[in-house]
């Protein structure tokens, strides 16, 4: 190995020598060079090497090439003030073989990793920024390799197309990269546009000689200029000119022919690779979306006819998609920008469009997809109109889209498309309003039908009910306490804990201030845990009754609460931790009480979870700091005896 490396270096003598008689670089600094090199070699010289260490090669080889050429510009500049450059200097051999070694650092990498299509790419790129001539035969490397990818198709057709000026071979490239990738939208969307942006490059030629005029992109303005023109055409009409304005005339209907030759090819091109996509690619919506994009950016003949082709086959062929609609409508929007009506009339009339397209959808494709789309769409003109008032001009009809909106989630509740995601949303669309009765009512209405189990709205409902009773005043009546009570009970009796964990939260935060119902919410998170048990670790809901009373009532009704939890059959191992923790503060502070009560609920919880290797640690780390080294060394021995894998974790008593 060590030979290839000097066999390496050595060739690079002449290069080195180079750089020194040209004073581009000191001796010191190539001296520099040589080191890094060598120690880049070494690293491709080992068995395996990594990808990045090509890449670190090839980063520090172009940095140097570009140092070189940052000093050789200031080394002509400096030449041209002392006026000793008169000619063009000679390149020489330090000039081409920075090039020539990331090159090849490039070939071994991706000879290495033929796999990596980044890397490919990479090369690639190098290649066509150098304009090395080993571009074409790298493509040819990465095709044959990587015949699948459809990038790799598009970037040769592309290098042929606009490089190499190259049609025919560009179309044949995209050609065997359809009958690879028969199933990739890039590729037939890519294909369209080479073959009309060659349609649009003979069409400029031809303009440019004075044989043609216009082109084939289509230009708003122009077209708007030309509409007036055609209107207002008497204006522009001379008395004495008949003559000349026939000879015109006629120049212009022969113009218009070649026109509609460059169109009709155009048309016939856009047509035949539709058909052949579609034919490919049947249940693609988004290379439809492409097409048409396409068609409207140009002008062709049979524009109209082609438009509502692709129209009429996605309506046949998407009908019962959601996103296909929720498309159509906004596309009568964007066809109002799109022509420059911005008076309120015309948006009016297009928003009209486009509701009734959504409210077509919803007969045709019953679905919640379908409704949370509609929604979507009128809080978007919502937001445009409050956001953007001059250029939607809605500025007098939001109080018709807000009631439009709630009209759509009554229907979708009817028709039972109303998922547990929209009835939020339904309920927060009041809220949002002010309408704290209604969302109460409706809320109340969705909870006792099918979407009774759903743990977001219950909690939705009785931040609602929560809000509408605090709403004029802070301190809640007896009856509104005694119904919001009744309320979470009915909910946090039938879910179990980890699933209200929010609703827990929220009921002792709200009854924090009300001993009674306090008293009754601590009642009820027993018979809770005693039902469905502790948690081992995550959200306990014992511990966090525990630390409300520890904040509101003191230490005391702590602890008589905590032993109340862990005379349940699984209080849990959060639950252990929580008192342990509290107790192990208290008795590091000096109070005899809680270093007796941390010792029993040590035992308690190893009772039950022995083979928890942290609570032993724990438990040796307390008698360490408050026990004697006979308590300490007992809970060693029973540790090792106790846990399965003691010969691993405990070692000897220091590492516990």
């Amino acid at each position: 190995m060590a030979d290839i490396v000097q066999y390496r270096l050595e060739r690079m003598v002449d290069e080195l020598d180079d750089l020194e008689r040209r004073g581009l670089f000191t001796r010191s600094e190539i001296a520099e060079i040589v080191k890094q090199r060598r120690k880049f070699e070494y690293r491709l010289k080992r068995p395996s090497p990594l990808k990045q260490d090509f890449i670190s090669y090839i980063d520090y080889e172009t940095q140097l090439d570009s140092l070189r050429q940052l000093r050789k510009k200031a080394a002509t500049r400096e030449l041209v003030r002392q006026g000793k450059k008169k000619t063009k200097t000679r390149k020489s051999v330090s000039d081409f073989a920075s090039v020539s070694r990331i090159m090849e650092i490039y070939r071994l990498a991706v000879m290495r990793y033929k796999g990596d299509v980044q890397l490919w790419f990479r090369y690639l790129e190098f290649c066509r920024q150098r304009k090395n001539g080993r571009m074409r035969k790298v493509l040819a490397q990465v095709i044959r390799f990587h015949p699948k990818v459809p990038g790799v198709w598009i970037y040769a057709a592309a290098w042929e197309f606009d490089h190499n000026l190259n049609v025919t071979a560009a179309r044949a490239l995209m050609q065997s990269g359809l009958r690879m990738c028969p199933n990739s939208d890039d590729l037939w969307v890519e294909y369209l546009r080479m073959e009309l942006t060659y349609l649009n490059k003979l069409k400029a030629r031809k303009v440019a000689l004075g044989e043609d005029k216009g082109t084939l992109v289509r230009d708003q303005k122009d077209a708007d200029e030309k509409q007036w023109k055609e209107e207002n055409q008497d204006l522009f009409m001379s008395l004495d000119d008949e003559g000349k304005a026939n000879d015109d005339h006629g120049s212009d209907e022969e113009s218009e022919k070649k026109l509609d030759l460059f169109s009709e090819h155009a048309s016939a091109v856009l047509r035949t690779i539709y058909n052949g996509a579609i034919q490919s690619l049947p249940s693609s919506f988004s290379l439809r979306k492409q097409f048409l994009e396409i068609l409207e950016a140009i002008e062709v003949a049979d524009t109209e006819e082609l438009h509502e082709e692709i129209l009429s086959d996605m309506k046949r062929d998407f009908s019962a998609d959601p996103e296909y609609w929720d498309w159509l409508a906004r596309l009568e929007m964007s066809t109002a920008s799109i022509t420059g009506k911005k008076n309120e009339d015309a948006m009016l009339s297009q928003l009209q469009k486009a509701v009734q397209v959504y409210e077509e959808a919803t007969i045709i494709v019953p679905s919640a997809m379908m409704f949370k789309l509609y929604i979507n769409f009128l809080n978007d003109v919502i937001a445009s109109e409050r956001g953007e008032v001059e250029d939607s001009g809605l500025s007098n009809h939001t109080s018709s889209y807000i009631s439009r909106i709630l009209k759509v989630y009554e229907k979708a509740e009817t028709m039972g498309c109303l998922t547990e995601e929209l009835a939020c949303q339904y309920v927060s669309f009041y809220t949002q309003l002010g309408r704290l009765e209604e969302a109460k009512k409706v809320a109340q209405k969705l909870c006792s039908g099918k979407l009774s189990d759903s743990l977001q709205l219950w909690v939705l409902r009785v931040s609602v009910e929560i809000r509408c009773i605090t709403k004029n005043s802070l301190s809640p009546s007896k009856a509104d306490t005694l119904s919001i009570f009744e309320l979470l009970k009915t909910v946090l009796t039938k879910m179990s804990v980890s699933e209200a964990e929010s609703l827990w939260i929220m009921a002792l935060k709200f009854f924090a201030n009300q001993k009674k119902y306090f008293e009754k919410l601590i009642d009820l998170s027993l018979k809770s845990v005693a039902k469905y048990g502790g948690s081992e670790n995550g959200f306990s809901l014992s511990s966090a009754v525990v630390n409300f009373i520890l904040q509101k009532d003191g230490l005391q009704q702590g602890r008589e609460v905590y032993k109340r939890f862990l005379a349940l059959p699984h209080p849990g191992l959060a639950l252990y931790r929580n008192c342990i923790e509290l107790e192990s503060n208290l008795a590091s502070l000096g109070d005899g009480d809680a270093r007796v009560s941390v010792r029993k609920l040590y035992e308690a919880a190893l009772a039950t979870y022995d083979q928890d290797t942290s609570l032993w640690k724990d438990y040796y780390s307390l008698e360490t700091k408050l026990g004697t080294s006979e308590t300490a060394a007992a809970v060693c021995w029973r540790a090792r005896k106790t846990l399965k894998d003691s010969a691993v974790v405990f070692t000897s008593p220091d590492q516990l």
